[in-house]
C-alpha cells in the first residue's frame, strides 16, 4: 500500500448507473500496488448497513491532467479484498490520528 490522498475540501463524483445518477463524496484516493483506487461514499446512504462505502479502480491520464479520471469497476473478487483490506488500514491509521491528536 502506498500513497494516500485525501481531499482537503469536499470532492464530489456523480455515477452513472442503471437506477440513475449518484452522487458520492469522495474519501480518498489510495494505492494497492501499481493500481490506484477511489473510496466514495453515497449521498443519501450514509445509514446503509453494508458500510455504504464503494470502491472503484482509478486511473488519472498523465498526458492531460484536464481530462476526466477514469473510474473502474473491480470484477477480480481476489483484487477487491486487497483494495478493501488497504482502505481498512487507511480507517485503522485515521482513528490512530485522531486519537493521537487528542
Amino acid at each position: 500500500m502506498e500513497k494516500r490522498e485525501t481531499p482537503d475540501e469536499e470532492m464530489t463524483v456523480d455515477l452513472e448507473l442503471d437506477e440513475g445518477t449518484v452522487t458520492c463524496e469522495v474519501i480518498t484516493i489510495f494505492s494497492v500496488g501499481d493500481k490506484d483506487y477511489i473510496a466514495l461514499l453515497p449521498k443519501g446512504h450514509e445509514e446503509d448497513p453494508d458500510g455504504g462505502v464503494w470502491i472503484y479502480g482509478y486511473k488519472e491520464n498523465e498526458e492531460d491532467p484536464d481530462e476526466e479520471p477514469e473510474l473502474i469497476y473491480i470484477d477480480d473478487e481476489a483484487e477487491y479484498e486487497a483494495a478493501a483490506d488497504a482502505f481498512d488500514e487507511y480507517l485503522d491509521e485515521c482513528e490512530f490520528d485522531e486519537m493521537q491528536d487528542e
